[in-house]
């Protein structure tokens, strides 16, 4: 079996969560949502040709449900994803004292991470269907993220990813099913659209 996809869905999603651990804790001198962006843009130029950068429970289902993986794969990015927000979290406290990020479940953070999740995945779906061009898969998706994270944090802490709510200490039903429906409603979305 080849362990290579997983190890890089871990890497991954470790340096996403840890970057978003550090930033919340004042260690970056830009707004968190812009590292955010900028460290998942990184990592889809540097894994994207080895694991296709999920680094995200919420685009594995996406991507799962329009039949571009299997269950196992499925599976397997899934642990890697959430070990790898495990394993931000404990480095992140050894790192720096943890900025408390309260995890609020209402109807309305519910619906702010479904449309924030619906707008990074819409962007994914677009690299996965070949529709973005190639050398700007990058881009597009650190600039979905960017963009579903500004229409989140309206309302919610623009999460969007239930990894990195694990990473950041955030985790709840909301900041982990939330991402799991905007992500399948965006890939189902642009998978009627995309039908030639």
């Amino acid at each position: 079996m080849n362990m290579n996809k997983y190890i890089a869905e871990f890497l991954g999603t470790f340096m996403l969560a840890l970057a978003v651990g550090l930033s919340l804790a004042g260690k970056f001198p830009v707004p968190t949502p812009v590292v955010a962006a900028v460290t998942l843009m990184v990592c889809v130029y540097t894994l994207g040709a080895i694991c296709g950068t999920h680094i995200n429970p919420a685009v594995t289902l996406g991507v799962l449900s329009i039949g571009k993986m299997s269950v196992k794969d499925a599976v397997g990015y899934w642990v890697a994803q959430f070990a790898g927000g495990a394993a931000a979290y404990g480095i992140t406290g050894l790192l720096v004292t943890r900025a408390a990020v309260t995890a609020v479940d209402s109807g309305g953070v519910f619906g702010a991470e479904v449309l924030g999740t619906f707008m990074l995945a819409f962007g994914v779906a677009s690299v996965v269907h070949g529709k973005a061009p190639g050398p700007a898969a990058g881009l597009t998706i650190g600039g979905s993220l960017l963009a579903g994270i500004s229409y989140a944090a309206t309302i919610s802490n623009g999460v969007l990813n239930p990894a990195v709510a694990l990473g950041i200490g955030s985790f709840s039903v909301v900041y982990l099913l939330a991402p799991l429906v905007g992500g399948f409603l965006a890939m189902q979305a642009y998978k009627f659209i995309a039908k030639d």
